[in-house]
């Protein structure tokens, strides 16, 4: 048999010819793009390269801290109280929420964590867009209400920061654990 028989026929003898196109090529009926996944396949290419090479902790987090700042012109409103360093603990108290203060210049963010989401206000109360940001990806859109209240039903897991945008004004708020 000659090579281009052979590139031709699998090794049980069962004919591809309607597979390979002219010369050897697969043609257009190869893969049909409603039968494959590209969803899982990224999916399993994520856990390969998760488990052969990964991402070092350190620059998990560098690159974590990066994306914090790709609103420049951003204000930062930084932490001024957080209960599990500055409250004092209650004897006997279980699933306690954490509480969170933000200042940014003439802006307070209040907001209180707990395994049922997250809820906070804005004072002075004022309407905003926020975001819970979780790393890279894009985090669950709130809307503050005039009241300055927002409330979000997922809490938020790992490292978190709230972006808000009130009026023409950017404000992001420390990263945290959550």
């Amino acid at each position: 048999m000659d090579d281009s028989h052979d590139r031709h026929e699998r090794h049980d003898g069962d004919d591809i010819d309607g597979v390979l196109g002219d010369g050897g090529e697969l043609g257009d009926e190869a893969f049909d793009d409603e039968e494959f996944d590209h969803g899982s396949l990224e999916e399993e290419l994520r856990e390969a390269a998760a488990i052969l090479d990964p991402v070092p902790a350190e620059l998990r987090q560098l690159a974590v801290e990066a994306y914090a700042l790709h609103d420049l012109d951003a204000r930062i409103a930084e932490l001024t109280f957080d209960s599990l360093v500055d409250a004092i603990p209650v004897r006997g108290a279980v699933d306690v929420p954490r509480m969170l203060t933000f200042h940014s210049g003439g802006l307070t963010v209040d907001v209180e964590v707990t395994a049922q989401g997250l809820m906070g206000q804005l004072l002075p109360p004022q309407p905003a867009s926020i975001e819970v940001l979780h790393g890279p990806r894009a985090g669950a859109a709130l809307t503050a209400d005039d009241m300055g209240r927002f409330t979000s039903e997922a809490p938020p897991a790992g490292p978190f920061a709230l972006r808000l945008r009130t009026g023409g004004e950017v404000v992001v708020t420390e990263w945290l654990r959550a």
